[in-house]
């Protein structure tokens, strides 16, 4: 007489980004598989809502592999045979497969037609809906414990007893413990995608100002963007970016160092040297702090330039004095006092050991029928969307692989 096998389950921790892509995909690869997410808080995707100012940075146009891993800090290696299977390309027809349009921005980064996070939201609600994937908030994971071949997961709201784990909590400290007390490696966790707190006479009245294409160096790293003075220092992509690459060096000098501004990343100081000495024979009797260069505001230009007398015409102005101005533009040097997140948006470098992982299915090499996505990991990238896409293409890996396995326990259901 043929046995008919039992329903399989998948619980997956963390009602974020990934977690909702893995439990979406999941359930819809293998319909019959159960599926329930468990969040801690009362909100759900909290990051997709701030992400982008309200608007959802969903990927980045980067559609070679290749290129799109050299923008993840920590993760490159491991992520070029994902991205492999599952790269921005798919996320753009994951999305309009289900009425979501993309849009593609001058630098490369994608949001939704309707510039609304919501729109992400709303399709991510709707599409668990649709496949009948169960979301329990306000229910923290106490602990977790393999009892054959079942996870018992003890939690604020009841013991759940399930085949699979997708683990997409995110930066979670309490998350990090438990699994490290189950076998798991963790590295330790440092804030990255920040903004640097520098207090300077020449940048402090000018909140606000930016430049299109500064560079930023610090050590062995560069960045090139556009840079924004705020009212506790200095922001934008170029800043975040640096954040990212040096997220581990920075947090080791508890954010006090130096760092170097070229605030018009295309020319070097010789270049504008000589474009000054041209100025210098072209508008002679002009005044030098009435003249802004490298693509800087007046003001900005002004107060780099405290120095010069304000009654310097450009004729007077001799070469040690142009060698002064190239140096305060190309190369300006200031102290980094501390970091502020930014925003709500902060991203964490540390997290599982990623040689504890097989990327090829996203499951622990430690413990079988757990697998990660997202942030929970050792991987992060600089701002544009590219930590969106580790989580798309991380928990779609993880989710295919379990319907694979849910689906080869469908096929033996007969017994007999």
């Amino acid at each position: 007489m043929p046995i008919l096998a039992t329903v399989k389950t998948l619980i997956v921790i963390g009602g974020g980004a990934a977690g909702f892509f893995g439990a979406i995909n999941a359930a819809q690869m293998s319909p019959g598989l159960k599926v329930t997410i468990l969040e801690k808080s009362s909100q759900l995707l909290g990051k997709v809502k701030v992400s982008g100012g309200g608007r959802c940075n969903v990927t980045h146009a980067c559609f070679d592999p290749r290129e799109l891993v050299t923008f993840y800090p920590r993760g490159e290696r491991e992520l070029l045979g994902p991205f492999n299977k599952f790269q921005p390309g798919d996320t753009i027809a994951w999305f309009a497969e289900r009425g979501v349009e993309l849009k593609i921005e001058g630098d490369g980064r994608m949001f939704p037609i309707t510039n609304l996070s919501q729109t992400i939201i709303d399709c991510f609600l709707t599409e668990a809906k649709k496949f009948d994937v169960v979301v329990k908030t306000q229910t923290g994971i106490n602990s977790l414990q393999k009892n054959g071949s079942q996870w018992e997961v003890t939690t604020t709201s009841g013991i759940f007893t399930t085949d699979y784990i997708l683990m997409a909590a995110g930066s979670s400290n309490q998350i990090w413990e438990l699994l490290k007390e189950s076998g798991h490696e963790i590295v330790e966790p440092v804030p990255s995608l920040f903004t640097f707190n520098i207090d300077d006479s020449r940048i402090k009245n000018h909140p606000g100002i930016s430049v299109p294409n500064a560079e930023v160096h610090f050590g062995k790293f560069f960045t090139s963007g556009p840079l924004l003075i705020t009212h506790w220092g200095l922001s934008g992509p170029a800043i975040l970016k640096m954040s990212a690459l040096a997220a581990i060096e920075m947090n080791r000098l508890n954010y006090k160092t130096k760092i170097t501004i070229n605030w018009d990343g295309s020319l070097d100081k010789s270049s504008f040297e000589k474009l000054l000495r041209d100025k210098r024979q072209s508008d002679p009797k002009k005044l030098v702090l009435s003249s802004a260069f490298a693509n800087m505001p007046l003001p900005l230009w002004k107060s780099l330039l405290s120095d010069i007398p304000s009654e310097l015409k450009w004729a007077d102005c001799n070469n040690e004095r142009i060698a002064f101005i190239a140096e305060s533009v190309t190369k300006c040097e200031f102290d980094l006092t501390g970091k502020s997140t930014f925003k709500e948006e902060f991203v964490t470098a540390g997290g599982i050991e990623l040689k504890e992982i097989d990327f090829r299915t996203m499951e622990s090499r430690v413990l079988s029928d757990l697998y990660f996505a997202g942030e929970v990991l050792n991987i992060d990238a600089v701002t544009g969307g590219f930590n969106f896409q580790a989580a798309w293409t991380t928990s779609w890996i993880a989710a295919s692989a379990i319907a694979k396995k849910a689906d080869q326990i469908k096929s033996t259901r007969l017994i007999g």
